[in-house]
């Protein structure tokens, strides 16, 4: 059922936290930009939209989502370097890392260090550099957070993973390929409104591009119809894992997020617009191969629970949701870990247009990682700011067509499932 999720122990922070600011650079492939590059851009993006100014010098710590800049750049020690660039030292800066779940894990510690009382203004990042290396180098280096001793050396990569939850999901719920590509379209049809995306165009507009490419070439001209055509033609979108094929697999990507947060006792110093953080909850999972299931992410289900207990709502209560879409059924798996549909019905809320941007149960508003982009690192801080926009009313034409909304939720997963963070918030 739904209530997958556990029964989590209550806990609560020490002192209430807000996010007051929030910046992002363009995700995308920047061939002449580094690490250090991005995030100094996503850090004055911050600066620059800031409600009522920050002074850098208020900063009092800061913690830094990144995967592996060891391996993308050759270049580690990746926190101080970013604390100089940002002309933030002596402050200290902490890199965190759990792969795609590294800035997920970052902000939780920016929000214990906030709770407890030690920091009252927190900058909390995360930033990746992926496309320095060749596709075949990138998959290596993602494939280090799947487990080393059993997963690796079988051959598993992370669309190998995903493909064989796909299957289980297909095998037992009757999910089809249709649904699959349909998470696809609806995250490409968001991500074209989302300006700082790395695909800011919808599968139909990229379908009539290669239709009049091939016009303008002299090329026989295909005779798609609509996405699903496109999306069927082996030409267009080849298997890469089968059930999984290319546009089912989120990209390759740069990119930077910050978020400032700060004790919300201080909170309209800085904004009259916060947004709370009212639960929090991050669980470990075991590796995929020695996994109970294969339909379901036991750290996600966990992680869920906590965040909810915290912030004392049900998952019916949850108004927008930004979640793990690294494939397509990774989305349709979160949904159902996080109590939003019952296990098997995720691909049915996906048929009926529940996850749409007006549907019920918005998901991934910014496109997603599918089409919004992937940079590892960054991904958990990026789904945050785009709930803090959502939160605030201010997500321009891709917002969410409700008044009332109040509650959003994120959901952040690193390696095969070994870690999820999940938070909630409340608009001010």
């Amino acid at each position: 059922m739904a209530a997958t999720i556990s029964t989590a122990k209550r806990r609560q922070l020490g002192r209430p936290v807000s996010i007051v600011g929030a910046g992002l650079s363009r995700f995308g492939a920047f061939r002449d930009m580094t690490t250090r590059d991005l995030f100094v851009e996503a850090f004055q993006d911050l600066i620059d939209h800031m409600d009522q100014g920050i002074d850098v010098e208020d900063i009092e710590c800061g913690y830094i989502g990144n995967y592996s800049s060891d391996l993308f750049e050759g270049q580690g020690h990746t926190a101080p370097i970013l604390a100089d660039w940002l002309g933030m030292t002596p402050t200290p800066i902490t890199r965190i890392e759990n792969a795609c779940a590294s800035s997920g894990s970052a902000l939780r510690e920016g929000i214990m260090a906030i709770a407890s009382g030690m920091y009252d203004v927190v900058l909390v990042g995360g930033v990746e550099k992926m496309t320095d290396l060749p596709t075949e180098g990138v998959t290596d280096v993602l494939a280090s957070a799947a487990d080393g001793l059993y997963e690796v050396p079988a051959g598993l990569t992370f669309p190998g993973i995903y493909g064989a939850l796909a299957k289980a999901h297909m095998d037992r719920y009757e999910t089809s390929l249709a649904h699959l590509a349909k998470v696809g379209i609806k995250n490409h049809t968001n991500g074209a409104l989302n300006p700082k995306a790395q695909f800011n165009t919808t599968l139909l507009d990229m379908m009539e591009r290669r239709k009049a490419r091939a016009e303008q070439q002299g090329q026989p001209v295909p005779d798609w119809r609509d996405e699903m055509d496109f999306l069927n033609d082996p030409r267009a979108n080849p298997w890469i894992a089968w059930p999984l094929r290319l546009y089912d697999c989120a990209p390759i990507t740069d990119g930077a997020s910050c978020v400032l947060l700060v004790s919300s006792e201080i909170a309209n110093n800085f904004t009259d617009k916060p947004v709370h953080v009212v639960g929090t909850g991050q669980a470990s999972g075991r590796p995929l191969h020695d996994a109970e299931e294969l339909t379901s992410l036991s750290a996600a289900r966990e992680a869920a629970a906590q965040a909810y207990a915290m912030a004392g709502v049900t998952p019916r209560d949850i108004q927008v949701a930004e979640v793990h879409d690294c494939f397509t059924i990774a989305e349709i798996i979160a949904t159902e870990d996080l109590g939003f549909f019952e296990p098997g019905e995720g691909p049915r809320a996906v048929d009926e247009g529940r996850t749409a941007l007006t549907g019920d149960r918005p998901i991934n508003t910014s496109g997603g990682l599918k089409a919004k982009g992937h940079p590892v690192g960054a991904s958990g801080v990026a789904q945050v700011i785009e709930t803090f926009h959502q939160l605030r009313g201010e997500a321009g034409p891709r917002q969410v067509p409700n008044t009332n909304l109040e509650l959003g939720l994120t959901h952040n997963v690193g390696g095969t499932g070994g870690t999820c963070v999940v938070n909630i918030l409340r608009r001010g």
